[in-house]
């Protein structure tokens, strides 16, 4: 071949190859590399300096026009994906812009390196919205959402949600996964613990503390994180309290009783919304275009998005709507899922949509809703974490005395017998006993996101630290939560007989409740109950600590032990704010919000049911009741004792003529006891004769008043339109002509009444009124 060989004198010399041309053929190359990847980035840097959605100053949707008109299908769809957890793949996908949020990333350093990918690298620099399921606190651990509720304090419940928002927001988290606001009236549903009880009015307070605590006012860049009000809709209504299970309501159940939260939320200004795993009339709730197109983005206007629960698409094949995970992708999105939570849009929406089987607009509408969200919070000019201050933004001293003040708030005394309660600090001997005495795990409850049981008071811990050195103080297990084996019930018993009083803390695990927790009974596990009666029986006044995340039938307890403390799993301050209220530090406040069954063949029990044509009666064989237990509860909702107790009198309601401004209620309320107190004074009413059944009584309003001992305050409540309205044969929001009973007390049970006339029927708007 003809340059085959090369003459010696045209050769080069290895020394000089290596030595002089092969590092100017590298400086060389580099050069040319850098220049052509400085000029790529400036040609990018160019692009997205002219780019309309990247300025600031336009409006949001002159901006989402400009983006959306940039975006391939391939980067719509991953708006509309969510992943779970960081690897490679999830570099590989922020970096070609196919991903619109990950979720379960706890690292501040890879939230931020999976950011930077995106914004950097990615084609548009769209950034990654990153949730986690902060359900009562981050590091800093409050109670449990039905303790919160237990509360009746939405100003605290907000305070403890901007804790957790900046707990959270300084870890890279701008996406929190609550509040769950189901309406529960089963015990046995695990996730009755996540929730605010039986209620829908307390729910609707409830639901929008959450949400403006985390949130603000409204969402924009000042908002700390995005709010997401979940499991919509009825999944609390699961037959037999078993997770998951379909759901069957009424049509004006769903929009009386089931919706109204939601409706709540959304106007604090919740813009995500997590539809359920439950079925609705036979659809499911995440493919379900009734209650996700036809009332959620048609009737009630919400510009927001619909994010899917973890997998809930894929579901559909065994819930059986979907025959394979294209169908259940179709399905999906086209009932009004936006963002997919780990399910098949991924793999099968662009050939939906290339096949004319899911048409764009539909695609658009999505991407539209999210892209609205990001830009609405400020994420495209904030998206990153502050990776220096991460390890320093949790557990301040500050937010450990709110969980403090919260969790005193939220413990419920549910039997006081001969004052027994609180004990003297100078007592001179104590038994603390019981599984759950020592505990600091099961403290923080369910779904305690990044909680650590070592910064956890015990109750032995938080006692410990109120007795005076004289006083001696001795703990026994006596036995596990679940255990079926008295072993330890020898020591327990010899602790208790050389105390002057005991304290028995008994009750569930933290993990007893929540996701995938249901039970089918509902008493205290184990040997515990056993335990209890041999330590009673021993003639020693006993405190029994209830500690669990639902009512439980504690029939034998209420009927033997002389004082109970309900104080459900109350976080990190759990044992010194038990503490506070044992010895008389703090008078306990807290209300019931679900009602404790005798047992759990009452079940469903919940305090505002329909009448019957039958109402129970003692002295007529048949009515409405059981032939072998009372028919009302152990303890009603609403119910809860204090140290001193409480008097109302003068019911007195302003009857607007025109109904249109609603009513004024006044009552007053006395504290005829010795101590001061916080009471819950609550507002019922009763429409007694309508087109359709109503409760027998429902929650229309409620004041938490500090009163001196012998004082007396004045409580003024508004009735607003709203309120008194309910969902008529037609599926309409009214006020029906007609008498209205009002009540005011201190529980469902416990009240003073008066009724009014509404003098006219007229129609009332969907938007919610409530007193703040």
């Amino acid at each position: 071949m003809r340059n085959a060989h090369v003459s010696r004198r045209h050769q080069i010399s290895p020394a000089v190859l290596s030595n002089v041309l092969l590092p100017v053929c590298t400086i060389f190359l580099f050069a040319v590399s850098a220049a052509s990847y400085a000029a790529g980035r400036y040609e990018k840097s160019q692009k997205a300096d002219t780019a309309a959605y990247l300025d600031p100053k336009l409006p949001v949707e002159e901006r989402l026009n400009d983006l959306l008109s940039r975006m391939t299908l391939k980067e719509k769809i991953g708006q509309m994906c969510q992943y779970s957890g960081f690897d490679s793949g999830s570099k590989k996908l922020a970096r070609e812009g196919l991903v619109g949020s990950f979720l379960n990333i706890i690292s501040p350093k890879e939230i931020q390196e999976l950011q930077t990918a995106a914004v950097k690298e990615s084609r548009l620099g769209i950034p990654i919205l990153f949730g986690l399921d902060v359900i009562h606190g981050y590091s800093t651990i409050f109670p449990i959402p039905l303790a919160q509720a237990s509360t009746w304090d939405p100003e605290l419940v907000k305070r403890s949600a901007e804790v957790a928002a900046e707990e959270a927001r300084s870890q890279g988290i701008r996406w929190v996964f609550s509040p769950m606001i189901n309406i529960s009236r089963d015990p046995r549903w695990g996730r009755i613990a996540e929730g605010a009880g039986e209620d829908p009015y307390l729910d609707m307070v409830m639901a929008q503390a959450y949400v403006r605590g985390y949130q603000g006012d409204s969402l924009s860049p000042r908002s700390k994180v995005l709010a997401c009000v979940k499991h919509y809709v009825a999944y609390g209504a699961a037959e037999g309290g078993r997770d998951y299970n379909t759901a069957d309501v009424s049509q004006i159940t769903l929009r009386d009783v089931y919706l109204p939260p939601y409706k709540a939320a959304i106007d604090a200004g919740a813009e995500t919304i997590m539809s359920a795993f439950d079925d609705l009339d036979g659809v499911p709730a995440s493919a379900n275009p009734f209650t996700l197109r036809t009332i959620l983005k048609g009737q009630w206007r919400f510009g927001g998005f619909v994010v899917s629960d973890w997998d809930a698409v894929g579901e559909l094949i065994d819930q059986g709507v979907a025959c394979d995970s294209a169908e259940a992708a179709q399905k999906a999105v086209e009932a009004g899922v936006d963002m997919d939570m780990v399910g098949p849009y991924h793999d099968h929406l662009e050939a939906l949509v290339k096949s004319g089987k899911v048409s764009m607009s539909v695609i658009n509408d999505a991407v539209r809703r999210i892209l609205r969200i990001k830009f609405k919070m400020g994420l495209f000019e904030h998206p990153y974490v502050d990776v220096s201050k991460a390890k320093t933004s949790l557990m301040h001293p500050a937010y450990l005395e709110l969980a403090r003040q919260e969790a005193r708030e939220a413990i419920v005394l549910l039997k006081n017998e001969n004052h027994l309660l609180p004990l003297n600090k100078d007592v001179k001997s104590i038994a603390v006993i019981g599984p759950l005495a020592d505990d600091k795990s099961d403290m923080l409850g369910s779904w305690y996101c990044q909680g650590k049981p070592e910064p956890v008071v015990s109750l032995l811990d938080g006692i410990k630290a109120k007795l005076s050195p004289q006083t001696k103080l001795y703990y026994a297990r006596g036995c596990g939560i679940t255990d079926t084996s008295k072993a330890g019930f020898a020591d327990a018993l010899k602790a208790a007989k050389k105390a002057d009083v005991v304290i028995l803390a008994v009750g569930e695990r933290g993990t007893m409740t929540g996701e995938a927790e249901s039970r089918a009974f509902l008493n205290i596990p184990g040997v515990q109950v056993k335990l209890a009666k041999e330590i009673v029986a021993l003639g020693k006044p006993v405190v029994e600590v209830l500690m669990s995340g639902r009512p439980l039938s504690i029939a034998w307890s209420a009927g033997h032990v002389p004082a109970i403390l309900e104080t459900w799993f109350l976080g990190t301050e759990a044992g010194n704010a038990i503490a506070d209220v044992l010895f008389g530090d703090y008078n306990p406040s807290g209300k019931l919000t679900a009602s404790f069954p005798r047992t759990v063949g009452q079940v469903p029990i919940y305090y505002d049911h329909m009448n019957t044509g039958r109402p129970p009666s003692p002295t007529n064989h048949y009515t409405s009741k059981y032939i072998d237990l009372p028919i009302g509860p152990q303890y009603p909702f609403g119910f809860g004792l204090s140290y001193t107790e409480f008097k109302y009198s003068n019911l007195r309601v302003a009857n607007d003529p025109n109904v249109t401004d609603g009513f004024i209620v006044t009552a007053e309320v006395k504290n005829v006891g010795k101590r001061a107190g916080a009471e819950i004074a609550q507002l019922y009413i009763r429409q007694k004769c309508a087109s359709v059944t109503r409760p027998v009584e429902q929650l229309e309003g409620f004041q938490r008043v500090e009163i001196e001992p012998g004082q007396t305050r004045t409580l003024r409540f508004k009735l607003t339109p709203y309120e008194i309205s309910f969902i008529n044969a037609h599926m309409k929001r009214v006020i029906e002509a007609g008498g209205l009973e009002i009540m005011v007390g201190g529980s469902s049970a416990s009240v003073i009444s008066t009724t009014v006339n509404i003098p006219r029927s007229m129609p009332v708007s969907d938007k919610v009124e409530i007193q703040e």
